[in-house]
Formats: structure tokens, sequence, C-alpha cells
């Protein structure tokens, strides 16, 4: 009888453990068809909107993304222009959000009490909730009358840069920046917030110990401690420029040309599509449309691809892990 005993609750851990294990297996591949949708799901959009794009895409060829023209009349098609618009206002857009997004992160972080922190982080986060419609409305009736005032002194002191030239009409390039900045600046602000929340205390008292100043403890320790969540924080936000599309359409102007100056109306990979999808009365209009679609998809890939590098060669370097 004893051994039996002793047998039975062995045996029973065994098949418990068996079970277990079947279970984690189960689990296992439970997530991995669920990553593998998702992986899934990205293909076939891609693929099927590809399928769309490939009587533009095979008319044209590389010319559909060097080419200039677009005149739906003789059936011509090139997406320079709009590709061009896309990625300037982008960078135009970040280049006004990541400082102003950084400072007030370090804010929110290093200086500001918890009493003011903490409802100037909701709102922070509430302004990423305003539909885009709504900040375009704003932008229109009260960023542009202020945007084009500005470019008219600009112009008179800087007019004779091309940058800067041409006649100050409020809808162009600047004003499509300054929108892009208004949307990406509270996913910016949020996640490098969180990102210098993660910094460690050790990282401040270190560089305190050291006799480093207030300033220095941020420069020298946290900010470098962050490098590659700051830069993640960056990527997002160009992800949510590159795509943003209604509040750009109401202020870029939506001239199709490619112009040195920030006063020039231009277009976007996003504005072009959803200003005109609705025109496209011949086949090959449609698929230019989408083909315009794929381009914009194939920026996103790629910018994706080279900031997750970047993130990766940052956080690799020993100086991401503080100056001290």
């Amino acid at each position: 009888m004893q051994p039996t005993a002793i047998r039975t609750p062995i045996a029973e851990r065994t098949a418990r453990r068996a079970r277990e294990r079947v279970g984690d297996r189960a689990f296992r591949l439970l997530v991995l068809g669920l990553a593998a949708a998702i992986l899934a799901l990205v293909a076939a959009l891609f693929v099927s909107i590809l399928v769309q794009a490939m009587p533009a895409l095979g008319e044209f060829g590389l010319g559909f993304v060097v080419g200039s023209a677009w005149n739906p009349v003789v059936e011509k098609f090139g997406a320079l222009p709009a590709i061009y618009g896309t990625l300037v206002s982008s960078l135009l857009g970040l280049l006004f959000a990541v400082p102003i997004g950084l400072g007030a992160a370090i804010f929110l972080v290093e200086f500001a009490p918890g009493w003011l922190a903490r409802p100037l982080s909701l709102l922070i986060e509430l302004l990423a909730a305003i539909p885009s419609v709504i900040i375009g409305l704003w932008a229109l009736f009260v960023l542009v009358p202020i945007v084009e005032q500005a470019e008219a002194g600009l112009g008179a002191v800087l007019g004779g840069f091309p940058l800067f030239s041409g006649p100050p009409l409020g809808v162009g390039m600047l004003s499509a920046g300054l929108v892009l900045a208004i949307m990406v600046l509270p996913i910016i602000t949020a996640v490098i917030r969180d990102v210098l929340l993660a910094v460690p205390s050790s990282q401040r008292e270190a560089m305190l110990a050291l006799g480093g100043t207030r300033w220095e403890t941020i420069t020298r320790a946290v900010v470098p401690y962050g490098q590659s969540g700051i830069v993640g924080a960056v990527i997002l936000g160009l992800g949510r420029a590159l795509g943003e599309t209604m509040a750009v359409t109401m202020v870029i102007g939506n001239s199709y040309q490619v112009s040195p100056s920030l006063f020039a109306p231009a277009t976007t990979l996003a504005s072009l599509i959803a200003s005109q999808f609705r025109e496209a009365d011949s086949d090959m209009y449609l698929s230019a449309l989408i083909a315009a679609g794929v381009v914009l998809f194939a920026i996103a890939v790629i910018v994706n691809a080279l900031a997750r590098l970047l993130v990766w060669r940052v956080s690799a370097r020993p100086s991401t892990r503080g100056g001290v």
C-alpha cells in the first residue's frame, strides 16, 4: 500500500505538469496566431491596394514617382509634388513640435509640482483626441490669418531668400507645418514624459552628487538615458504627420507644384487622395490615386524601418545610459 501511496501523488503531479505544458503550448500557438494575423492583415491590405494600383504603375513605371504632371484629362500622372509636400510638411511639423514637446515633457517631469503636472498631462492627452477636422477648421479661420500676417513680415525682411519668397497667402506649406505640429505635439509630449518618468532616480542623484546643476543633470543624465525613447516618440509623431489628411487639406492650398518657398501652396499624398477621389471618373484616374496611396504606404514603411534601426543604434550606445 505504501508504494502506491507514494506513487499516486507523483503521478498526479506528472499529469498536472503535462496538462500545464499542453496549456502553455496552446497559449503560445494562440498568441503566435494573433501576431501572425496582424502581419497577414497588413500584407493583405498592401496586396489589395497594389493590385488596384497596377494599371497606373504599369503604365507610368518609375515616372509615376519622379513625374510632376497630374492631368486627368490626358491621363498623365506623376506623384513627385505630392511626395515632396508630404515629406516637407511632415518634417516642418516635427521641426516645430519636437523642441516644444521635449521642453514640455521636461517641465512636467522635472519642475512642475504634482498638482499642476497631473491636470496638464491630462489636457495634453485630451488634445490628441480632438478630431483633425476640428483642428483644420480652427486653423482655417484662426491660424491662417495669423500666418498670413507673419508671412508678410517675413517676406519684407527675408524675401530675398527662396525659402521666404512669394506672396503672403496664408494657406500653404507653412500653415500645413504648423497644423501638423499641433497634431503631433500631444503624442510626442506624452511619450517623452513617460520616457523621462522611467529614468531611475539614481541617474539624477549621481549627477547631483558630482556637483552638477539641475540643468546639467537633465541634459547630461536624464535626457541621454532616454535617448531611444525620445527617438521613438519623434518617429511616432512623424508617422502621424505623414498620414494626416483633413486638417492639412484645409490649409495647404492643394496646389500641385514643387516650390522651395514656405509661403507657396502645395499638396500631400493624403490630401491629393482625399480631395480628388470622388472626381475620379476613369479607371486610370482611380488607379493613379490608389497608386499614390501605395507610395504613401511605402514611405510610411520605409520611415518606420529606418526609425527602428535608428532606435537600435541609439540604444546600443553606452552614452544612452547616462553621461555620469
